[in-house]
């Protein structure tokens, strides 16, 4: 059953579309099925076909993620990272970047790497959902050539209505990275400085440098 809202949404000018999702590329807006009618289980289709596309339904579209060889190499890293950190202390889960995540009915984002603490996660199981009902503690987006700045705004105001703690926007291209503790409020890292996890991971850091070094990677010669 499609929601008036989703009704509203395919009945507007493609345009007005494009705008409200952030001024995306067409080629990432899915037309099967209709824009402003999709589901969670058109999105679970889309993961599961024999192409498996990754993408995020918003407002009743799907929506692909622009992909990035460097870039998923970079959200590699830090999900390796983030492991080698979270499970001897027994924080929480790292998600890697095709984990698709319901932020609330009608919206699900899939971020980069997502950590969810256990808190977070009822009874301390991770649900067996092909879209998990569980909002992460820290969000973040490693920054593709396809995204924009606006597609990028309103996912930072989605995170946060939802309730998440922490987003790590990362540029490989300027090499440096924007940690928001509100959708607005956030503070510029340059390569020469660290990224830590605060309340989030306390104790965590990673420097920049060594992220974007390994995010690059070179064989080693002896």
């Amino acid at each position: 059953m499609v929601s008036a809202a989703l009704k509203s949404a395919s009945a507007e000018t493609l345009a007005d579309l494009v705008r409200r999702l952030g001024g995306v590329s067409l080629k990432r807006i899915l037309t099967k099925p209709a824009p402003g009618t999709a589901t969670e289980r058109d999105l679970i289709a889309a993961l599961e076909a024999p192409r498996k596309r990754i993408c995020e339904l918003v407002d009743g579209v799907l929506v692909e993620k622009p992909l990035g060889t460097l870039e998923a190499i970079l959200a590699g890293v830090i999900v390796q990272l983030f492991w080698n950190f979270v499970e001897p202390r027994d924080l929480g889960v790292v998600i890697p970047a095709d984990g698709p995540l319901r932020l609330w009915l009608g919206l699900v984002r899939i971020p980069d790497v997502s950590f969810v603490a256990w808190s977070r996660i009822p009874g301390g199981e991770f649900p067996d959902h092909p879209i998990a009902r569980i909002i992460p503690d820290l969000a973040i987006e490693v920054l593709s050539k396809g995204n924009t700045k606006r597609e990028m705004e309103r996912k930072l105001r989605e995170y946060f209505e939802a309730g998440v703690r922490l987003v790590w926007l990362i540029d490989p291209k300027t090499r440096t990275a924007q940690v928001y503790s509100t959708a607005t409020k956030f503070r510029t890292l340059r390569e020469d400085q660290s990224l830590d996890g605060g309340n989030v991971l306390p104790g965590f850091v990673l420097p920049l440098k060594e992220l974007f070094a390994r995010g690059n990677p070179k064989r080693k010669r002896r």
